[in-house]
Parts: structure tokens; sequence; C-alpha cells
């Protein structure tokens, strides 16, 4: 009786701790930053990986905000620079993700200039943000192997052309030391099993995007534990 009553106490006391750590705890304040493939067009908001994100890390037992989602479709690196920047000035978040460089491919924006808009933007979040590593940045998916994308190619190979610039995405990774998430090779299942694309043809669908949530769920949990 005595042991058990001891152990009563024992687990009293972990709850107590638990839940004061979870108050104690700084919370996140999550900002998602990119263009459709952030905005998660061709799904609803709730099923979009941010809402995603935000709801496994608390389940998590890790306290998040989601924000905002500035993300729009057709964002560039300099559309994100013009438009969402000056929110994370505002909001102040302390976690961001980072998704962006699809339509500067698509544009023919030269590698040159979406390196030097990739390190502004880089430049600017580890200004704002306490600590410079809470920063994931993810690869772009390869939108060629859907059913609409090869219209968008201009004549180009879509799938070369986007690796190149996620080898860019990369290796700014590498030179900040900043967690990435790569959905290069996991976006080209959308090829042989149209269920992961969108009614659109192009984008993804909730299914696909909740298949790139899980990859980087399990980045964000190294990064905010």
């Amino acid at each position: 009786m005595k042991q058990k009553f001891i152990y009563l106490i024992i687990f009293a006391c972990l709850l107590i701790f638990t839940e004061f750590k979870m108050q104690t705890s700084k919370p996140i304040n999550y900002l998602p930053l990119g263009d459709s493939y952030t905005i998660c067009t061709g799904a609803s908001e709730k099923e979009s990986w941010p809402r995603l994100l935000t709801n496994h890390l608390i389940e998590s037992k890790i306290e998040c905000k989601l924000l905002d989602n500035p993300a729009r479709n057709g964002f560039s690196t300099q559309n994100l620079i013009d438009y969402e920047l000056p929110l994370v000035k505002k909001l102040k978040p302390n976690f961001v993700t980072v998704l962006i460089g699809v339509n500067d491919w698509v544009r023919g924006v030269p590698k040159e200039t979406f390196t030097k808009n990739l390190k502004y933007i880089l430049d600017e979040l580890q200004k704002c943000i306490s600590d410079k590593k809470k920063i994931i940045l993810i690869t772009i998916p390869d939108f060629g192997v859907t059913p609409q994308g090869k219209n968008y190619g201009n004549g180009r190979e879509i799938g070369k052309g986007i690796a190149e610039f996620n080898v860019i995405i990369s290796n700014e990774a590498k030179q900040r030391a900043l967690p990435l998430v790569d959905i290069f090779e996991l976006s080209k299942k959308m090829k042989m099993d149209l269920t992961l694309v969108a009614e659109d043809g192009l984008h993804p669908s909730a299914k696909e995007y909740a298949l790139w949530e899980k990859l980087i769920l399990k980045e964000a949990l190294i990064v905010l534990k």
C-alpha cells in the first residue's frame, strides 16, 4: 500500500513538471513563407501542410501558433521580399519555413538572380529571428511530372531545371547550417499516382501535401525541441 502511494506521488510530480515545462517554455510563433506550395493550392486551409505542422507540433507538446500564411499563387523570391518579409518584421516569428523558387524558374529568372534573392531573404530572416537556426528550407517539388506541368516548361527540361535551383537552396542551407527538407524526389510520385495531384492537374493534392508535412514535421521536431 505504501509503495503504491509513493508511485502515485511520483506520477503526480511528473505531471506537474510536464505542465510547468510547457508553461515556461517559450511559445513557438510560426510563419510559413512561400508560394502556392505553401498556401497549398489544391487543398483546403485545414489540409495545408503549415496547418497540419502546427497541429502536430501541438500534439507533440510544443506550444505553437500559426501567425499567418502570407504565401500566394505565383509568388517569386522577389514577391516574397516585397510582400512577405515585411510581415516577418511586423509579426516577429521565432520559427520560419521557406519554400520558394518555382515561379522564378518558370519565368526564366537567371540562377544568379535567384541566388542573390535567396541570400537576401535568408540574411533578413536571420537578422529578425533570435535563434538563427530555426529556419527550415524546403526544396522545390518537380511540377513537371503532373499532367499539366509540361505546359509551364517553355520547352525546357523541367526536372533538370528545378534540380539546379534546388542545388542553390541546398548550398545555402549547408553554408548557414540550416535544416533542409528535400521534397523533390517525393514529389515525383505524382507522376504515377494521380491521387497525389489536385483537380487542376498541376498542384499537389491534400494527400501529397500531407506527405510533405511528415518530412517537415520530422525536421521541425529536431529544431524546436
